[in-house]
């Protein structure tokens, strides 16, 4: 059986009718987990994990849903392999993925990612880079399913720096039909090129914030320095102090709207602790469900559509 190599680089890798796949499949794979049901589809496959960039979430949740499917996985540090004494991506790539089924790699640079599943044998999923963060998105979205239905249609209310978190919801709106309303400080605009085709039906820039959430089903932030900006940290501080996501700007936003920030949070910054830890606030489940959804990933990358 002839079974086609896919890679989840950018959210846009993965078509809608696939999406809908994923996110049936990431009730059932959960359902079964809250039940405690062994499901090891991916027993003796293994996944090696390589990170550029630490991690909490992204290292926990695919070494533990690997685990839970039945697999191993294996953790390579960029300063502690080849990968960081100058070997070639594309040569460590025709390594690895020979000795492997899958990788996962959180890294700085798109380009190095994408070079390096131009030379793999076996599916590459991007677990962040400074452009795109999709695994996160298919966490936030399947949360959004999960709570209020489908997330065609509605709006989400980014508020902040249009990072690579921002430009991932930008990319699935453009894929899941819903609208994304950004705010950032001047000079933290979206960047188009990376973004892609942009257009009013799934975008709109607002100067203010308050705006921007106004009538949102969803408010989303994330921290004002990203990893490997904290340079920029006490000038993003001072660029960013109007865009705090708290009790009036949420009380904006629809009666039923959550709140997500895809964590670590600072309370006082970004975001409110009334917001964070309120009653509005999905953040845990958000986090839980990146081990969820990324199992169903894993899944549909190395068996396919499968009807169990």
């Amino acid at each position: 059986m002839t079974f086609e190599l896919r890679h989840f680089l950018q959210f846009k890798d993965i078509t809608r009718e696939e999406l809908d796949y994923l996110f049936e499949r990431t009730r059932r794979i959960k359902k079964r987990f809250k039940s405690y049901q062994r499901y090891w589809p991916l027993q003796d496959r293994t996944l090696v994990m390589i990170f550029e960039k630490a991690s909490t979430r992204t290292r926990l949740s695919f070494e533990a849903g690997m685990h839970q499917l039945g697999g191993a996985a294996i953790y390579l540090n960029t300063k502690d392999s080849q990968l960081g004494r100058g070997e070639p991506v594309e040569d460590a790539a025709q390594v690895i993925s020979r000795m492997s089924d899958i990788v996962m790699i959180r890294t700085y640079e798109q380009e190095i990612l994408e070079r390096f599943a131009g030379h793999s044998r076996v599916p590459v999923i991007n677990g962040l880079t400074n452009q795109f963060h999709p695994c996160q998105i298919l966490a936030d979205i399947y949360t959004y399913i999960d709570h209020r239905g489908s997330i065609q249609g509605k709006t989400v209310a980014w508020i902040g720096d249009s990072n690579n978190v921002c430009q991932t919801w930008l990319q699935a709106a453009q894929v899941l039909d819903f609208k994304v309303q950004v705010s950032t400080p001047p000079g933290y605009e979206v960047d188009a090129a990376i973004a892609g085709n942009l257009d009013s039906k799934h975008f709109a820039h607002f100067a203010d914030p308050h705006e921007a959430a106004r009538g949102a089903d969803l408010v989303t932030t994330d921290v004002w320095t990203s990893m490997g900006f904290e340079a920029e940290n006490e000038k993003r501080h001072h660029a960013f102090s109007d865009w705090q996501v708290d009790e009036a700007m949420m009380r904006g936003a629809r009666d039923d709207a959550l709140f997500m920030h895809c964590l670590p949070a600072h309370r006082g910054e970004e975001v409110a602790a009334g917001v964070i830890d309120g009653p509005q606030s999905v953040v845990w489940d958000e986090a839980e469900n990146r081990l969820h959804t990324q199992k169903a990933l894993m899944e549909f990358l190395l068996m396919g559509v499968i009807d169990d």
